[in-house]
């Protein structure tokens, strides 16, 4: 749902000062903002970044340096790609042309040009090999905690995905497909969503009042039986938060695979980014260069709550907080799969099969092979981001909500400006 960006910073107070909008902006960041709105007016992605060559990142705001930082280097890497493969769409971020088959690497220069959408992406130089190698990793080690508590359950027949697939089908967790198990559904998400609230402290430190005034929430009937997808409405002055669930196939959503929805779509994944963002006022240029970083951040909120303890005991949850997370990191491994290591469209999908066994909710395995074949690195990167801020804050105590406070502070950043997230790949 868009939200007018002035309504929402007038709902937005800040905690301890941090999340704080500067009185008035400084001449530098109001001359920066009308050249950058400018930008796509000018042909040609070098003549664009000789608009920016005056602009000292030092002199400011820090919105107004991140704005300049994300978007000069950007443009820096798409002058390379429309020179590697030319003929795509040049209106923003350069977007390549389609593929006549599924495959980056089909093309001339197409491991290059992954290199460099991965890196723009992520913000910072990746390595698809090494790349590769960590998501490899993450999802045997997500497959392997997988079976332990899938054993224990009483699943132990076929691979991961098939186990997946019987245990969402078992009846014994299911809801009921009627206004009752809707609402049964509601208010369980809204039980965690307070458990998360007063996990926040802990993990992310202050963060602003609009994003604990938020709340799971049933869609409308007819937008229920008119199959909307799942969807947030951010706070606002006078309007709470909220996300609408999608609960029309409720009997595709066992109670325990909806937990780790709470963390993702709102505290302390989107529901705490986004508004922190919004106060940020970032230009949307940042926004249109950095596409995976709030996808990143939600799924590391997720692993925070895990990491926190909040499934301790309730395994059948962790299993469910498991299969987003195979979600999240399969679909990265295809990603350099399809693209950089030259898998086929069937190999994708028996890995799918395999490792996940049960689609997400709202995208089918064919969906998700689609996006991934037409958007190259994008999937990738959201996993790798998550990968790279887990290394953060992995071990390091109460210093971790000073890393994840960096990490949100006046919105998406490229991982190379982010302290302690230096390239690993």
């Amino acid at each position: 749902m868009l939200l007018d960006r002035r309504v929402l910073l007038a709902g937005l107070t800040a905690s301890a000062g941090l999340y704080a909008i500067p009185a008035r902006a400084l001449p530098d960041a109001v001359r920066l903002r009308e050249t950058l709105d400018g930008l796509n007016a000018i042909p040609g992605y070098d003549a664009r970044l000789a608009q920016l060559k005056a602009f000292d990142a030092a002199s400011l705001s820090p919105s107004a340096s991140l704005d300049l930082r994300t978007v000069r280097k950007a443009l820096a890497i798409d002058s390379q790609l429309i020179r590697l493969v030319p003929g795509g769409k040049s209106e923003g971020p350069y977007r390549l042309p389609p593929a006549p088959a599924p495959g980056l690497w089909r093309r001339a220069n197409g491991a290059e040009a992954f290199a460099l959408l991965l890196e723009r992406h992520v913000g910072d130089r990746t390595d698809p090999v090494s790349a590769h190698r960590r998501l490899e990793r993450i999802v045997v080690r997500l497959s392997v905690r997988a079976d332990r508590l899938m054993r224990a359950a009483g699943f132990s027949k076929g691979n991961v995905g098939d186990r997946f697939k019987a245990m969402f089908a078992d009846p014994r967790w299911l809801y009921s497909d009627d206004d009752a198990g809707r609402d049964a559904a509601v208010g369980d998400m809204n039980r965690w969503l307070d458990n998360a609230r007063r996990a926040l402290p802990a993990l992310i430190g202050p963060v602003p009042r609009a994003s604990l005034d938020v709340s799971v929430r049933r869609m409308t009937r007819a937008e229920e039986a008119a199959g909307k997808g799942g969807y947030r409405q951010l706070p606002s002055a006078g309007q709470s938060g909220a996300y609408f669930v999608d609960l029309k196939q409720i009997r595709r959503r066992p109670r325990w695979s909806l937990h780790s929805v709470v963390h993702h779509e709102l505290l302390p994944g989107h529901m705490v980014q986004l508004p922190i963002e919004a106060a940020a006022d970032p230009h949307p240029l940042r926004i249109a260069y950095l596409p995976a970083f709030a996808e990143g951040w939600a799924i590391h909120a997720e692993q925070l709550m895990a990491d926190h303890g909040v499934y301790h005991g309730a395994p059948l949850e962790e299993l469910g907080h498991l299969h987003w997370l195979l979600f999240r990191a399969v679909r990265g491994l295809i990603d350099t799969g399809i693209h950089h290591r030259r898998w086929s469209v069937a190999e994708a999908r028996a890995q799918l099969e395999r490792l996940q066994g049960v689609p997400a909710y709202f995208a089918s395995f064919e969906q998700d092979l689609e996006r991934i074949t037409s958007e190259p690195a994008v999937r990738a990167a959201e996993a790798l981001i998550w990968l790279r801020l887990a290394d953060c804050v992995w071990g390091r105590g109460d210093t971790s909500t000073e890393i994840n406070q960096a990490v949100l502070r006046n919105g998406r950043k490229p991982l190379r400006l982010i302290p302690d997230a230096g390239s690993d790949t």
